[in-house]
């Protein structure tokens, strides 16, 4: 399973990032907001698993099933 989290470090971001240390999940990090545009990511956090995008809700939902 490949995690890629996109982050700025505000609050909600912070939230999910526990979440996934948490869960003891490994993912990358970008926080190149170029790149999160360039993804049409309008908003943050956002969570790619095996590149299923998903918003701060979605992924919170994901890891609180796993």
């Amino acid at each position: 399973m490949k995690v890629t989290f996109f982050s700025t470090h505000c609050p909600k971001c912070l939230v999910l990032e526990k979440k996934l240390q948490q869960k003891n999940i490994t993912y990358d990090e970008v926080n190149d907001v170029d790149v999160m545009t360039a993804k049409g990511y309008m908003s943050v956090p956002m969570l790619e698993v095996d590149s299923v995008s998903m918003d701060f809700k979605k992924a919170v939902d994901w890891l609180n099933t796993i």
